[in-house]
């Protein structure tokens, strides 16, 4: 055996008595001085290099963030108990309802009856149970409030309102008695008699041509009303100029100035002509700056002034009695003068617009009006009240005019249209297309009501017999 071949020496393992807390203390610290050199140094080379930034005195409370994560998990968990808490109608109309009052959307795309449920809990969780209720309160409260509003209100008028009224109940009811005793009387005459008669009629009017014609004035004339002998005719035009004529032959007698615009309407007194003097009130005249004038047939300057509209006045219209003097305006209301206290005593709302016509019953118990919200109303000047309201034109009604026999109403309007009302079922009768264009004036044969005659703005005037809608 060659001294190369000599086997290492064997390494001893120590053996250590004692606890070895020094050494792996001291291995510890020795290994952190190690690592936080080294992390000291790679720290400063990347705030070098501009890959590290380190903010100076700014910290970040994790504590309240924490809290108000806490506070609204709390919150939400507080909504979910509440909204459990909370009883919900299983009847989707009124949980429509409901959500329809608390200002939100009835339903959502896709949503169905229970998701709605759901979403109104929880909308009541937020807002709380009593919202509903109060909205719900509210809307009554509206409601009524609303509901008191249409409602037709009175006060207590004046003492010369009273007498008034008292006065047209004596003066209309003896003339309603006999209007219904001649319509009696009529109902007896022969079936062949009266058609012998309307025959008679139908063939006059047929023969119906132009008698003359006249020139009243270099402006259009507005208006224009027969005096109750037929003797004259009074014009209205919108020069300011009315004008009385002679009849048959046209010849100018007068020219009434005093309205300073448009002339609405010039209209004879009933009793004119026939009863009343030449220096009586005769004649009653409106015109678009809200005047209305009196006059008579001596004259070319009016009598008197009645002050009260502050809008135009579109038309007036005397009483069958003569006493009163009606007039309509364009501030939605129409007034009833008494020209014996020399007073104005009823100032009638009740039209949302304003009022264009107005005419009497021929008894003197009742007004109609028809202005440009398309309603008609029938007014009981005994009472005041409305007791016929005229609902069914599409458009501005332009005139009204009662029949003789005192039950038909005949109304024209700007939907080209004229109606006849039924007043004693309160019902439309007759419904006409009269015209192509709107309509200005109705008007009743005046003795018997047996035609019609209608006026429109398509340069026609048209005569229709009973049944209305046969020309």
């Amino acid at each position: 055996m060659s001294d190369d071949d000599v086997a290492p020496a064997v390494k001893k393992s120590r053996v250590f008595y004692g606890s070895l807390e020094e050494k792996e203390r001291e291995r510890l610290s020795l290994d952190a001085t190690r690592s936080s050199a080294t992390g000291s140094d790679g720290v400063k080379a990347g705030i070098e290099a501009g890959n590290i930034n380190i903010s100076s005195g700014e910290t970040l409370e994790m504590e309240e963030r924490v809290s108000e994560r806490q506070q609204e998990a709390l919150a939400a968990f507080e909504r979910r108990r509440r909204a459990r808490q909370i009883t919900v109608s299983t009847d989707d109309a009124e949980v429509k309802a409901g959500l329809r009052a608390l200002g939100e959307p009835i339903t959502l795309f896709g949503e169905g009856p229970a998701d709605r449920r759901e979403r109104l809990r929880s909308v009541l969780s937020v807002v709380g149970p009593d919202a509903l209720k109060k909205s719900r309160r509210d809307e009554e409260r509206a409601k009524r409030s609303h509901d008191e509003c249409q409602q037709t209100w009175y006060h207590e008028g004046s003492a010369s309102l009273k007498d008034a009224r008292l006065w047209l109940a004596k003066y209309s009811l003896p003339r309603a008695m006999r209007r219904l005793e001649a319509a009696r009387a009529q109902r007896d005459v022969a079936e062949a008699t009266r058609a012998i008669r309307q025959q008679e009629l139908h063939k006059n009017l047929r023969n119906l041509n132009n008698f003359c014609s006249q020139i009243g004035d270099d402006r259009p004339i507005s208006f224009c009303h027969f005096s109750p002998d037929s003797k004259m005719l009074a014009t209205g035009s919108w020069s300011g100029l009315c004008k009385l004529w002679s009849v048959p032959d046209c010849n100018l007698i007068r020219t009434l100035r005093g309205h300073n615009t448009n002339v609405g309407a010039i209209v004879f007194r009933p009793q004119a002509g026939v009863f009343l003097d030449q220096s009586d009130v005769s004649l009653a005249s409106c015109a678009a700056d809200g005047s209305v004038k009196l006059w008579n047939l001596e004259s070319d300057e009016p009598v008197a002034d009645i002050e009260g509209h502050s809008e135009r006045v579109s038309r007036v219209s005397w009483h069958p009695s003569g006493r009163f003097l009606g007039t309509t305006s364009y501030d939605n209301s129409w007034r009833l003068w008494d020209l014996e206290v020399q007073e104005e005593i009823l100032h009638q709302e009740g039209h949302s617009k304003g009022v264009h016509d107005l005419h009497f019953h021929p008894d003197g118990s009742l007004a109609a009006t028809g202005g440009l919200d398309a309603f008609g109303r029938v007014w009981d000047l005994r009472t005041g009240r409305c007791v016929v309201f005229l609902e069914g034109h599409l458009k501005e009604i332009y005139s009204l005019n009662f029949s003789p026999n005192g039950y038909h109403l005949a109304t024209g309007s700007g939907d080209n249209t004229c109606k006849v009302w039924e007043l004693r079922n309160r019902k439309c009768l007759y419904t006409v297309p009269a015209h192509q264009n709107l309509l200005s004036a109705v008007r009743f044969q005046p003795t018997d009501g047996h035609f019609l005659l209608t006026g429109a703005y398509d340069n026609t005037a048209k005569i229709w017999s009973p049944p209305v809608g046969r020309r």
